[in-house]
């Protein structure tokens, strides 16, 4: 492998550590299970009532699977994997004397991920893209790295918490108004007057029923999307681009994205620290983690989602527990895959994924533009709002097989991915190595997401 300027050259061979690819290899093909919903539905039924895409039982089952299960928690363990990424490559750089070619490369390599993540959003057309909050994030961790692994989650945790205390000041209110709602109906059905205080109660409930009744304004904007995505190219990019910006910059998503993006980096770092992300703890330490993160996050959410079904506007405690629920369960995730990797079956049988976490950059995009461009775009395969949330797993799930053979065949000739191979490359200002040096052999780890 080539050195690089500075004698800092890439991880890889033996000095990778294959739990990490595997992480990266679940989350990144994961992820498409959520990412397929924006893909190939209407945004406009989505954001009014997710029922409106299509709610057979099964369909009911595949989205409070996806809610419990997977939701934010795939991009959460990738955070993760970017928090321990970076100790890998900043590992010559943890004295405060440490070398400055660390710091440089690592900023170079952060500003080329916003980069692609940029090439995501407005050329691939994902208005979802995660490399640009990732980038931004990350730009922030360099001054972290020496910090104890306590003051790290104490410092990590402070998003979930400040989502607790909004949750919480959301939950109260919501409680009262319920209880006056209950008053004023019980009033209404007895013929008895009905409470200055109760009545406003009532008329505020029905105006957030009456949201999720087909109106106007959802009219206009379905008409404008089903616009979008019956034309040309033009049509459809504009689309896309008008949404990222209206949502991401206009709303200041982005910005909260971030923020949720570093603190999760930050537990990621502290994770490493203590030898828990990259398996050096025991299975039994693991199966008490998982049990433990599992069991607490699965349950929050199963809650969540009992709260959620009748979509009505009732008080609900995933407001408050959301956050911590996520972070619980993306843990959870990242013990599991630990416990099982301690055993030979286990790591066997998880052995291919540690292929496509090697080239997780590659494979994030060939989902997208499987979806965005072969299978929902109007001058594809035009199959945007046909298919219910059971239909767009079942779909997911074959692109998420097709981009695992595909990287599986792929590294079989090649010693890494392309996008792999363009971000090292731009990083370390030198052409690396791309084929492997003789026909197919095994397998040379390349740069991820999260790891140089």
């Amino acid at each position: 492998m080539a050195e690089a300027v500075g004698g800092i050259a890439p991880v890889t061979g033996r000095a990778r550590i294959e739990v990490l690819d595997v992480l990266r290899g679940l989350a990144i093909l994961a992820i498409y299970y959520m990412n397929i919903v924006s893909q190939a539905s209407p945004i406009t039924k989505l954001f009014a009532d997710p029922r409106w895409v299509g709610w057979t039982p099964i369909d009911k089952f595949a989205w409070s699977f996806v809610f419990i299960f997977l939701e934010g928690t795939q991009r959460g363990t990738l955070e993760l994997l970017f928090g321990a990424g970076f100790m890998v490559l900043t590992a010559r750089a943890m004295r405060p004397d440490g070398p400055v070619a660390v710091a440089d490369l690592f900023y170079r390599r952060t500003l080329w991920l916003l980069f692609f993540g940029l090439v995501n959003v407005f050329v691939v057309l994902w208005v979802g893209d995660i490399l640009t909050i990732y980038a931004l994030a990350s730009l922030f961790l360099f001054p972290f790295r020496l910090l104890g692994p306590k003051a790290l989650v104490a410092i990590g945790s402070l998003f979930a918490l400040f989502t607790a205390v909004g949750g919480t000041m959301e939950y109260i209110p919501r409680l009262a108004m319920e209880a006056k709602v209950e008053r004023a109906e019980a009033a209404q059905a007895a013929g008895r007057p009905v409470a200055k205080d109760d009545a406003k109660a009532l008329a505020e409930w029905n105006q957030k029923l009456a949201k999720r009744q087909p109106n106007k304004k959802m009219a206009k904007d379905l008409v404008n999307e089903r616009k979008a995505h019956a034309g040309g190219w033009l049509p459809y990019a504009s689309f896309g681009w008008n949404g990222w910006t209206k949502f991401m910059v206009g709303k200041g998503f982005i910005a909260i994205a971030v923020v949720e993006a570093f603190c999760m980096m930050l537990i990621g770092i502290a994770l490493w620290k203590w030898r828990v992300i990259q398996g050096g703890r025991t299975a039994r330490f693991y199966l008490g983690l998982t049990l433990a993160a599992y069991g607490f996050g699965i349950t929050a959410r199963a809650v969540g989602v009992m709260e959620v079904l009748p979509f009505l506007p009732t008080a609900k405690t995933i407001w408050i527990t959301e956050e911590a629920a996520r972070i619980a369960v993306s843990i959870g995730h990242v013990a599991l895959v630990n416990l099982a990797m301690k055993s030979a079956t286990g790591a066997r049988v998880l052995a291919p994924f540690k292929t496509v976490g090697r080239m997780a950059f590659s494979v994030y995009f060939l989902e997208q533009i499987i979806g965005l461009h072969i299978l929902f775009a109007p001058y594809g395969f035009n199959l945007w709002g046909r298919y219910s949330h059971a239909a767009q797993f079942a779909i997911a799930t074959g692109v998420i097989i097709v981009s695992t053979v595909t990287a599986l065949i792929w590294a079989r000739w090649f010693a890494i991915g392309p996008l792999e191979w363009a971000w090292r490359s731009l990083s370390y200002w030198q052409r690396q190595p791309f084929r492997h040096p003789r026909g197919p052999v095994e397998v040379l780890p390349g740069p991820t997401l999260a790891a140089a």
